[in-house]
């Protein structure tokens, strides 16, 4: 099996982030800083250490003394570890190795919480400079690497490497050109897809209606549309648990534009749990779904069944609060070596999504 790190958070790492208003505003969980393990007599630094490694990525050392490749977890400021990666169970112990601030740092990012945004609002991108100094990274400054959307929540990937970021954006790119998922995210959606696994394709625009932005379908596209922004968007998806009406679906995007995952559960007439834009496009009549003309149909508020509001235990005005029920679970990252295993990252759920798992009666394995 792959190197697997569990993204969970000590109490010591948690107040060490909550010791920082800004952090603790955007409730941000520090789920693993990825330092460099090097032997205790190295003195090289970090920039001496990515042009050593060569096309390996730095988020780890070689160790002189043994042909493995380690990874130690630090929490926040009180240098508490809160987990730990290595590549087999024969690797010398983290503590006799000296640890070094490195380039690879992960958080579980809140649902609406945007990564970039206007000077003054609260972004992902805004906490970087005080997280980066809760960290101790000093002049190293935190870049996003790869983060779920505003609203969705999940895996948030930051590198105080360029080397590190470089590297990984081109394994990311290399990824989806050959259509190899690297991130896995899970839904709750209201419907059950018709089949238990497949992919969905579509041809989606952005349009600007209203001072609003809303991801279209659009189709037989011809090359003239496609000039004009149209893409061709692809995703996985597998119906993991069903019931009460409702799906856990696992989601794998394998190209990139905004609201694809939304836009391709609602072809699948399956719009996501919370998706208060675009599944107004889901018709129904007498238990009968359809889909909608995306162009005429405005966004709305979702609006679930009195059998489905039982379930969750809601009233029509909290199921209009509803976050969106996408999170980003999981990311796939190359190993250290080209024959070495990927790396997989974890993010656990947010707690109104386990909630609503267990309202509906459905397992997550």
């Amino acid at each position: 099996n792959p190197p697997l790190l569990c993204a969970s958070v000590s109490p010591k790492a948690q107040k060490g982030i909550s010791a920082f208003p800004l952090l603790a505003k955007a409730k941000l969980p520090l789920l693993a800083a990825l330092t460099l393990a090097t032997p205790i007599d190295s003195q090289s630094d970090q920039s001496e250490r990515c042009e050593r490694a060569g096309a390996a990525l730095p988020d780890t050392c070689a160790l002189s003394s043994h042909r493995r490749w380690v990874a130690t977890v630090s929490g926040a400021r009180s240098g508490a570890a809160v987990g730990r990666v290595w590549g087999s169970a024969q690797c010398p112990r983290p503590q006799a190795l000296a640890p070094r601030p490195g380039p690879l740092v992960t958080l579980n990012k809140p649902q609406g919480l945007p990564v970039t945004g206007k000077p003054g609002e609260l972004t992902l991108v805004s906490v970087l400079p005080e997280l980066s100094q809760c960290l101790g990274l000093g002049e190293r400054e935190l870049q996003v690497v790869r983060a779920s959307g505003k609203e969705t929540s999940g895996l948030v990937l930051l590198s105080s490497c360029p080397q590190t970021a470089s590297r990984l954006q081109k394994f990311f790119t290399h990824s989806q050109r050959a259509r190899k998922p690297t991130a896995t995210y899970c839904a709750v959606t209201d419907g059950i897809p018709a089949a238990s696994e497949g992919k969905i394709q579509a041809a989606l625009k952005m349009e600007h209606t209203d001072g609003a932005s809303l991801v279209v379908p659009v189709k037989s596209p011809s090359r003239k549309d496609f000039l004009k922004g149209v893409k061709w968007t692809l995703s996985h998806f597998r119906v993991l648990a069903s019931g009460s009406g409702c799906a856990l679906v696992q989601l794998q995007p394998l190209t990139a534009f905004p609201s694809q995952l939304q836009v391709h559960m609602v072809l699948q007439l399956c719009p996501v749990l919370g998706d208060h834009k675009y599944s107004a496009c889901v018709g129904t009549v007498l238990g009968q779904r359809f889909l909608l003309p995306a162009e005429n149909t405005k966004p709305q508020r979702q609006v679930l069944d009195e059998a489905l509001l039982s379930r969750l235990h809601l009233t029509p005005a909290q199921a209009a609060q509803l976050p969106l029920h996408i999170h980003l679970h999981r990311l796939h990252l190359p190993g250290t070596r080209p024959r070495d295993a990927p790396i997989e990252l974890l993010a656990p759920l947010p707690s109104y999504f386990s909630r609503t798992l267990q309202c509906l009666g459905l397992q997550y394995q």
